[in-house]
């Protein structure tokens, strides 16, 4: 259910909008003053606002601005009897989610509330991504490797450059993708996460690009995929070197025209996104093994960062285990612990197969098995396990 506000100064279609919208399971509040819409907005949350142009004291473009001010990631969907190109476009450029022409169509009515609808909650999902980012997504290390990938990073983020992330499983590519995007011109727009590896070949398309209602045996409703989801933002195809050769073929085309056509359809729908891609895999021995493609490859690998192994960078790692102790024993609700010097050495000379992801594991299991201090002999008893 949606909670709706109408402005409209003409009790007719401040009515009949007012039935059609709770007919469709809508909470509405109807208002004839834009005054008093502002001053409404101010105290109450609404979904969507359906606001006329042309109303006595405040027309519906100042409403628009003011409303927009005060709640800007709130959709306003402008209506009128008098429009022309002019003031669509103004009102778009001002702010406005889409402008509808009297006399109302239903089903626009209806497909521009869910599309509203669609768009907010990305908006939301981004929100609570950056919220996730800060806390989660630190760049922890000052050795000159991680120095090197902060530095990159910070070059290539304010562009719409192509990157491709490289480095083993557990290095944190992850977390320069996240970095990359928060750090963008883009950042207020989705970030979407595709991991490739997790889905299977025959429903990558269908999540990448979308579907038409029937297009499949279980494709019973219209389904937008990730790329149109991630318009204006950005798009990260994790493990993108496990993607089958008929899904590259299209990331290839949506890359090459800035278009993607759902499964089921032969309709082209514009994109803009930008990609960051991630691979644990060696691209160049997959396409000697004709596995992935090479065209592709040069499409996605405009800028490549290859993250370090945290062998390469030990010396990062007693900053990491303090990060990761602090963080666990927040998560855990558990009392602040220390960890002494020869604990921290022991760590050190571990072998990192699996990276900082391994490490953070490892520090978990020490903090919730020691007691007020992580030990050496702790690490020899829960890491060091032959």
């Amino acid at each position: 259910m949606k909670n709706i506000l109408i402005i409209d100064d003409e009790r007719s279609i401040r009515n009949t909008l007012k039935e059609i919208l709770e007919y469709e399971n809508n909470k509405v509040e109807a208002i004839e003053s834009g005054k008093q819409a502002i001053e409404l907005i101010k105290k109450q949350e609404f979904d969507i606002v359906f606001c006329d142009i042309k109303m006595p004291e405040i027309d519906g473009i100042e409403v628009l601005k003011e409303i927009h001010s005060i709640k800007p990631e709130m959709p306003i969907i402008m209506i009128s009897g008098h429009g022309n190109i002019e003031t669509a476009v103004e009102a778009i450029k001002l702010g406005a989610y889409d402008f509808i022409q009297k006399p109302l169509d239903l089903n626009r009515i209806l497909v521009t509330i869910k599309n509203a609808t669609e768009k907010t909650e990305l908006i939301s999902e981004t929100k609570n991504l950056k919220k996730k980012i800060g806390k989660n997504f630190q760049m922890i290390g000052n050795s000159e490797q991680i120095f090197k990938v902060k530095e990159m990073i910070e070059k290539i983020a304010p562009t719409d450059a192509r990157v491709l992330i490289t480095g083993s499983n557990g290095t944190g590519k992850e977390v320069v993708a996240n970095w990359i995007y928060t750090k963008s011109n883009r950042a207020n727009n989705p970030f979407i996460e595709v991991n490739c590896a997790a889905i299977p070949s025959e429903l990558i398309e269908s999540e990448l690009f979308g579907h038409e209602k029937g297009a499949f045996t279980s494709a019973h409703i219209q389904r937008k995929g990730k790329f149109e989801q991630a318009n204006e933002g950005t798009i990260f195809l994790d493990e993108v070197g496990d993607m089958s050769l008929s899904a590259q073929a299209k990331v290839l085309r949506a890359l090459q025209e800035n278009k993607i056509t759902r499964v089921g359809s032969d309709k082209d729908i514009k994109v803009d996104v930008r990609v960051i891609a991630a691979t644990n895999k060696n691209l160049k021995q997959e396409i000697e093994n004709k596995t992935f493609r090479e065209d592709l490859y040069h499409r996605l690998s405009v800028i490549i960062i290859n993250v370090p192994d945290l062998n390469d960078r030990k010396d990062d790692i007693p900053l990491l285990i303090s990060y990761f102790i602090s963080q666990i024993c927040e998560e855990q609700g558990i009392k602040l612990k220390n960890i002494s010097s020869k604990a921290i050495e022991k760590l050190k000379q571990y072998n990192w197969t699996g990276n900082i992801r391994e490490l953070r594991n490892v520090i978990e299991r020490l903090v919730i098995l020691s007691s007020e201090e992580i030990t050496e002999k702790d690490v020899e008893n829960y890491v060091l396990i032959k």
